[in-house]
C-alpha cells in the first residue's frame, strides 16, 4: 500500500518541509507516502472564491490515484484518537488499495473532492495552518504505523 497526500499549496516554509520530509522517511517502509503540491485558485479582490475552490477542485480530483481509498481532511470530518487512527490504517490496509489523503485550500476543500472523498477526517476543532497539517498528518500516520508495529514511539 502506497500513500499519496495531495495539498493546495506550494513551497511550504522550509521548517514544515524539513519536519515533512522527516516524517516521510520514517514511514517510507510502512508506508511510503508521497506528496503532490496542488497550485491554488486565484483569489483576491474581484475575484470569484468559488471558481478558486471549484478549480483547486479540478485538479485535486485529477491528482487522484485510480482506486485509491480517498480520505479528505475536514474540519467536519471523524476525528480520531491515535489508537482509533492506528485502527483506521489497519482498516485501509485490508482494502488493498492506495490511500489518498487530501487537504484543501484556504476555503475547504471542493465540493467535488467531498463527495468524490470515502471519508473525512478532522484534527480536531482548531484551525490549523494548511501547511501545518502536512506535518501533523504525517506524524499522526507515522504514530499509528508505529503502534500496529508494536514500535515504541507512542507511549501512552
Amino acid at each position: 500500500m502506497k500513500g499519496r497526500l495531495i495539498a493546495v499549496g506550494e513551497r511550504a516554509p522550509g521548517w514544515v518541509a524539513q519536519g515533512f520530509a522527516e516524517y516521510q522517511k520514517r514511514l517510507s517502509h510502512w508506508l511510503p507516502l508521497e506528496l503532490v503540491e496542488i497550485e491554488p485558485g486565484i483569489r483576491g479582490k474581484g475575484r470569484d472564491t468559488a471558481r478558486a475552490i471549484s478549480d483547486e477542485g479540478a485538479r485535486v480530483l485529477a491528482a487522484l490515484p485510480k482506486n485509491a481509498q480517498v480520505v479528505a481532511l475536514d474540519g467536519r470530518g471523524r476525528m480520531h484518537s491515535s489508537e482509533q487512527l492506528a485502527q483506521r490504517l489497519e482498516h485501509w490496509r485490508g482494502l488493498g488499495r492506495d490511500l489518498a489523503f487530501v487537504i484543501g485550500g484556504p476555503d475547504g476543500q471542493a465540493p467535488d473532492v467531498l463527495a468524490r472523498a470515502d471519508e473525512t477526517w478532522s484534527l480536531g476543532p482548531l484551525t490549523l495552518p494548511h501547511m501545518l497539517v502536512r506535518l501533523v498528518l504525517a506524524e499522526q500516520l507515522y504514530r499509528a504505523a508505529a503502534m500496529l508495529a508494536n514500535h515504541p514511539y507512542h507511549r501512552a
